[in-house]
């Protein structure tokens, strides 16, 4: 039984279709990550499953049952889920405390407080309990608005953008707190997101979103090792992209002569190549390239370089800080599980 299923749902501004005859599910305990581009239509869904949108075609279940179809649907606060977005929504005029203790209506004062004081304690903000919004910053800000969403047990959360507001140190350190407190509690999650490194780094499953559609969902590992589309590829990592024509059973390209993949004599392909699968060698096979300039990553390098004689520019990313010298000249060659030839666009 799923906690979340979606099943052709269909979602229109104006006559703009921005969900088109979406399928979606989280399963129990699951964390599922809604990735795509900004406009896609991911935060449309999210509200959809949430029940801030009216649904306007097919379907949304949870635990089984039906919340929401044509002709009928269950307000917010009837579906159970919890609910974090990217601003907080924290009410300024009370504490941490009773900010968490908000939704907590059933329960006597004390009561309130006591379970409020205990989540503040699962998300490290105890200390906090009568400080007010203002005088927190972003990351604690983050923490008590999760506080906030878990306090009712809901069997479901969605959440969009939580961590994009934050410095990219301080986003690394939530998000991982943030997903430890969601596991350790086994509530199915949504999350919805446009940075791939953090879709592949949270998520049980992916669902890869493109104009109202999802056009890929599986595993990070498969989705990412075994991308659907050129699109796909090119959304979850950097690539180097060359146009390339079947001839004779391969491709010739900047980077060499590649097989053709199945593809028909004559067809026209676009070949990805991701830059950390380049290669990079002192002699022996390979094409041979120009190194124009290095950048320096910290855990990584990339590499510049310019291929001869047909003068195709490269991005090769290295592991370390080992570059070649700028000048240098190097032999190129592709990792073909990091390499990808697709119809072109």
């Amino acid at each position: 039984m799923d906690a979340l299923a979606l099943k052709g749902v269909t979602h229109a501004y104006d006559g703009n279709i921005v969900v088109d005859s979406l399928d979606l599910t989280v399963g129990c305990g699951e964390i599922v990550c809604l990735l795509g581009p900004s406009g896609c239509g991911k935060t449309t869904t999210l509200r959809l499953a949430a029940g801030l949108e009216d649904l306007q075609d097919g379907r949304v279940g949870m635990g089984g049952k039906d919340v929401a179809g044509r002709g009928f649907s269950q307000p917010p606060e009837a579906r159970g889920v919890g609910l974090l977005f990217q601003d907080y929504a924290l009410f300024p005029h009370l504490t941490v405390v009773d900010n968490v203790g908000f939704g907590l209506t059933g329960l006597a004062s004390a009561e309130r407080r006591a379970a409020a004081t205990e989540l503040l304690e699962r998300v490290g903000m105890s200390a906090f309990a009568e400080r007010y919004p203002h005088s927190l910053s972003g990351g604690e800000q983050q923490r008590v608005a999760l506080a906030r969403a878990l306090a009712p047990k809901p069997r479901l959360m969605l959440l969009d953008e939580p961590f994009s507001s934050l410095d990219l140190r301080l986003r690394t350190q939530v998000r991982d707190e943030t997903v430890a407190v969601l596991r350790e509690s086994g509530i199915a999650s949504l999350i919805v997101t446009h940075d791939a490194e953090e879709a592949l780094y949270l998520a049980d499953r992916i669902a890869v979103m493109r104009d109202g559609r999802i056009v890929q969902q599986g595993k990070p590992a498969d989705v990412y090792g075994a991308p659907a589309s050129a699109f796909v590829t090119k959304f979850l990592s950097d690539v180097n992209c060359f146009h390339g024509v079947v001839e004779r059973g391969g491709i010739d390209s900047p980077i060499g002569p590649l097989p053709a993949n199945g593809y028909s004599e004559g067809s026209r392909v676009d070949v990805l190549v991701r830059p950390e699968g380049l290669r990079l060698k002192n002699a022996g096979d390979g094409i041979t390239a120009k190194v124009i300039s290095t950048h320096l990553l910290g855990h990584s390098t990339v590499v510049v370089l310019r291929t001869r004689p047909r003068g195709a520019t490269l991005r090769a990313q290295l592991p370390g800080c080992n570059a070649p010298a700028v000048g240098k000249q190097v032999q190129v060659l592709a990792d073909p599980d990091q390499t990808f030839v697709f119809p072109c666009a």
